[in-house]
């Protein structure tokens, strides 16, 4: 990883610009959830994971409150990471399909993986505001990664926070707005945009995600 990268991500863990925000992961963090009692809690910001050298960008919403708020790595430690992290691993993206700590052993390859808000938020609901002061994290991690070339979009909220980066690095959204479906796809600027359902107990419980789809989008990927 470039020394320009790592100083992003050591700048982005100790960022506390949203009140409610630092507040939510940090009780979480000494609170904890019975199952995970013994553990120490990361209870910050989580930074963006994966290969340096990307061209595939994957852009969810925000770290779970006892996922990546607990292990400290992004997707890590879920159930939405246990998909995800077992389609990455099928399409040849991830060295192994499971993510459950980040010294695990786990390596991306031509992959990132990222967050359109860096911390925990209460009820898995970012307010616009906290949206906005977070997004530029993620415009700058994209500067970054000068090989990225398609952004994969996790749900709406990973779509709409996607043209708002793209937009803010200079490449205004396409009129009409393009609109978030599973599958669904748009140009901006150099990149590419691909939707995919996010991989929420919500989605892949019920069958509105299955793997098949998520293979489908990420072999277009």
């Amino acid at each position: 990883m470039s020394t320009t990268l790592a100083v992003h991500q050591r700048r982005v863990v100790a960022c506390r610009a949203c009140p409610r925000l630092v507040a939510w992961r940090e009780e979480v963090a000494r609170t904890r959830r019975a199952a995970f009692a013994d553990e120490e809690y990361w209870g910050r910001p989580v930074p963006g994971f994966g290969d340096p050298d990307a061209r595939l960008v994957v852009v969810g919403l925000a770290p779970a409150a006892h996922g990546a708020n607990r292990t400290g790595r992004i997707f890590t430690g879920d159930r939405s990471g246990d998909f995800l992290f077992a389609a990455l691993h099928r399409a040849g993206f991830a060295n192994q399909p499971t993510s459950v700590a980040a010294d695990d052993g786990l390596e991306l390859r031509d992959c990132w993986i990222t967050a359109i808000v860096r911390c925990a938020p209460p009820a898995n609901r970012p307010t616009p505001a906290e949206r906005d002061r977070c997004l530029p994290w993620t415009v700058e991690e994209l500067d970054l990664l000068p090989r990225a070339r398609t952004l994969l979009c996790l749900g709406a909220f990973g779509w709409d926070g996607a043209l708002r980066l793209l937009a803010a690095r200079g490449h205004p959204t396409p009129r009409p707005r393009p609109r978030f479906g599973h599958g669904a796809e748009a140009t901006v600027g150099p990149y590419r945009l691909l939707g995919c359902f996010h991989p929420s107990q919500q989605n892949t419980f019920t069958g509105r995600l299955t793997a098949a789809m998520i293979d489908d989008v990420l072999a277009r990927a």
